[in-house]
């Protein structure tokens, strides 16, 4: 991927999963996949925190967004494109703060997730930032996790998304946050009539493991029935970039638990890459679509 920096933050603090230290690795093991012109791993702190104002590890992951921050503006200083691995979801808010910043009113964000993450540190059962950080981009989260400028609710689809907390559902109504469901997910231009919808220029891809159906990727934390197949993913990232520039993506919460889940974890990077590079190799597709077919 000529021109595109891959950031790996194997930041784990943020994820209330019993498994959270597995992250790690599993940022790591997904760096790996992805034939970047350029690697940077973010030198972010490995160390358990104390709670504080409802959320876990607080300090820690504010001076991990610091981190995140400068290693972002770096890349794209240098005019490269960037993609996010994690980690937990809470790397994903200075790349979209970011992109924000770039495209403005033109951006969208899809959020492939089977979580919301849309709870504030006051309705969090857990305190796991993890499942609060687009509630935090929508400028509604700790002040020390705050984006520069906050994302719109119509900036926003749920796609894949399928359980959420009752604040979070309650969140979405009165907001009118677009959602697309799972079973929605089977007829791809739905998603992309939806993005459309908000009149979007560009997207930025959030894309958490666990929208994945735990029958086809089970190496998560926090694992949902009902979730997508690999093929449903790649078509719907493919479909969206068919139709709109990649402002970014990011890809997370991966739970290293056996080899097995490589061979879907290599042909989503592979559709990555080639989303993020049209010069992507005919060989590269062609084995895509083979292990989509095989999920």
């Amino acid at each position: 991927m000529l021109g595109v920096t891959v950031l790996e933050v194997p930041q784990w603090q943020g994820s209330g999963s019993r498994g959270a230290y597995r992250l790690r690795q599993g940022a790591s093991a997904l760096v790996g996949l992805f034939p970047a012109g350029q690697r940077v791993r973010v030198d972010t702190d490995g160390q358990p925190a104390d709670s504080r104002d409802g959320v876990a590890a607080l300090d820690t992951l504010a001076a991990n967004l610091s981190a995140v921050r400068a290693a972002h503006a770096n890349a794209r200083a240098r005019g490269r494109t960037v993609v996010t691995v994690g980690g937990d979801c809470g790397v994903d808010l200075a790349p979209i703060e970011a992109a924000v910043a770039a495209h403005g009113d033109r951006l969208t964000v899809v959020w492939f997730d089977a979580h919301g993450d849309l709870n504030t540190p006051a309705s969090s059962p857990s305190g796991a930032f993890h499942g609060m950080v687009l509630r935090a981009l929508l400028g509604d989260g700790p002040r020390e996790l705050a984006p520069a400028k906050a994302l719109r609710p119509d900036q926003v689809v749920l796609a894949g998304v399928r359980a959420l907390d009752l604040g979070e559902r309650a969140f979405v109504a009165e907001h009118r946050i677009r959602h697309v469901a799972a079973a929605g997910l089977a007829n791809p231009s739905v998603l992309v009539d939806e993005v459309a919808a908000t009149g979007a220029g560009c997207v930025y891809l959030h894309i958490d493991l666990d929208v994945l159906d735990p029958e086809v990727f089970g190496a998560v934390g926090t694992p949902e029935p009902g979730g997508l197949t690999l093929e449903q993913l790649i078509t719907a990232v493919r479909d969206l970039a068919s139709r709109f520039t990649i402002a970014g993506l990011c890809l997370a919460e991966y739970e290293p638990q056996d080899d097995g889940d490589r061979e879907v974890l290599t042909g989503l990077s592979a559709a990555l890459a080639s989303v993020m590079d049209d010069d992507a190799a005919d060989g590269t597709a062609q084995e895509v679509e083979r292990l989509a077919a095989r999920a």
